[in-house]
């Protein structure tokens, strides 16, 4: 199969070609882009994509033969765009080279000036537009958008207001979103992944061995890593919420519970998977998951506004979820969405953390930094690599992250290396280390209802529109090499 590259006009653009495909990762084309005769060094972002396919691929550089032996090692440092409630405010040229908040002045103007991290200037007008349209047709109320080049937050933007009435407060950049399912990478996969490089997690290790509890024989063989993928057997969702209260009590009902497929033979998405990771991480530290995640992950990386159950004394920078009726709790405002994190008191694996679109700016930026992020050291970049390859033939599943599959909400041209996830109350964090580029969505689609469906293509045109703007690597149309490549 052959890939057709667009440059749109771009110049000195050399490639590193992997002629050997790596599953998934290299299933069709991996090129790292050199621009003139300067080869950026192999770190960082660069450093993952090789790492995930130096193993069965060989390696041709197409470089010029007066290219320099060393390179910078990070990209230059960029404008910051904030903005607020349709009111642009934005950045002068930083002293520091990574930015770590936004400031003030006009984005557009800056970036007429400079380019930004290369990214194209007008990228902000086309997320305006998206994002414009989107609230007009109530895909969601409540949105906001961070975008990053490498280690810099290039562009955060706040749009509309916490519900759809006039007098609702505006949303700004400290509004905490619920994350839903993003809790499962945000907090309960890093946790795991921590553990992991500290010796006291195995992942090949079986569930029983760290959850005595979870000892019915048909699942006796299930192991942290079928967890991780999805692959455990374990049903999809039930209703648990309705009779059951606490840990010990999901716990006695997922064991007993029978298996809907054979551990190990395929992938379907559970909730009680990661249920069940939560549990295993609070057994191994003896913290609930809540205090563990604060203590070791978001106060290091400086991500204050993240955490479990927020406080609701001033509700105006929380966003709303959904008015429920069954269960019979109203407005959810400040609480947990997921009804089953809800019974589990708030905290819980799969689900119950808040954050604002800034903060995950800070996490995505370590991850792709190699685990690294303004001079804090959370992971290593082999970890990172090593948990955000997708594991096998037939899924797209890594280690609780995702990657890109046909319909993804990653879009067209996020490329097979890239890693995310997605939330049920419209949110989304997506990154491609191939080139360097991430992007974060947070909305509260469920409000006032969960019956909208509108938010899946809004998901893709903005990852399409980070992904278009990198003016300084080529364009793939991987969605397209998807579905060539699937079985006729």
């Amino acid at each position: 199969m052959s890939a057709v590259l667009s440059t749109h006009g771009r110049d000195h653009i050399r490639m590193i070609t992997i002629p050997r495909l790596f599953r998934r990762q290299c299933d069709t084309l991996v090129a790292i882009e050199q621009r003139g005769s300067v080869s950026r060094a192999i770190t960082g972002a660069a450093a993952l994509v090789m790492y995930g396919c130096a193993s069965s691929a060989t390696l041709t550089v197409n470089a010029p033969a007066t290219a320099p032996a060393t390179a910078p090692a990070t990209a230059p440092a960029t404008t910051v765009a904030s903005t607020t409630a349709g009111v642009v405010t934005a950045a002068p040229t930083p002293a520091a080279p990574v930015p770590d908040a936004p400031s003030t002045g006009d984005y557009r103007s800056a970036a007429a000036r400079r380019h930004s991290g290369g990214l194209d200037a007008a990228m902000p007008t086309r997320i305006d537009s998206i994002i414009a349209a989107a609230i007009a047709e109530h895909a969601a109320p409540a949105m906001a958008v961070a975008v990053g080049r490498y280690d810099s937050l290039i562009y955060l933007r706040s749009y509309g207001r916490l519900t759809y009435a006039n007098n609702s407060p505006r949303v700004d950049e400290h509004t905490r979103f619920d994350l839903a399912s993003l809790t499962k990478v945000i907090a309960t996969t890093t946790a795991a992944m921590m553990l992991e490089e500290q010796g006291r997690l195995d992942i090949d290790h079986t569930v029983a061995s760290y959850l005595p509890g979870f000892n019915a024989p048909d699942k006796r063989n299930i192991t942290v890593r079928m967890l991780l993928t999805h692959s455990g057997g374990l049903e999809a969702f039930s209703p648990l919420w309705k009779t059951l209260r606490g840990r010990e009590q999901y716990l006695d009902a997922i064991n007993t519970r029978p298996l809907i497929y054979q551990p190990g033979t395929k992938s379907v998405y559970s909730d009680w998977d990661f249920v069940l990771l939560g549990l295993i991480v609070e057994h191994i530290t003896g913290e609930p998951l809540d205090a563990f995640t604060a203590r070791t992950i978001f106060a290091p990386l400086g991500m204050t506004e993240t955490g479990f159950r927020p406080d609701t004394v001033d509700r105006s920078h929380i966003a709303p979820t959904e008015i429920e009726i069954d269960p019979p709790r109203g407005q959810v405002w400040g609480s947990v969405h997921d009804e089953n994190a809800y019974a589990l008191g708030g905290v819980a694996g799969h689900a119950g953390l808040f954050s604002t679109a800034h903060d995950l700016s800070i996490f995505a930026r370590m991850m792709l930094n190699g685990g690294t992020v303004r001079g804090v050291r959370l992971l290593s970049p082999a970890t990172i690599a090593r948990w955000t390859a997708a594991q096998g033939a037939g899924s797209s599943r890594a280690l609780g992250w995702d990657t890109p599959s046909l319909h993804s909400s990653s879009g067209r041209f996020f490329s097979a290396r890239s890693y995310g996830h997605t939330g049920y109350t419209g949110t989304s964090i997506w990154t491609d280390p191939q080139r360097g580029v991430w992007v974060v969505l947070l909305t509260n689609r469920v409000y006032p209802t969960r019956n909208n469906n509108k938010l899946g293509k809004v998901r893709q045109d903005i990852a399409d529109a980070v992904a278009q703007a990198v003016d300084d690597a080529p364009l793939v149309n991987w969605e397209s090499l998807r579905r060539d490549s699937l079985p006729e």
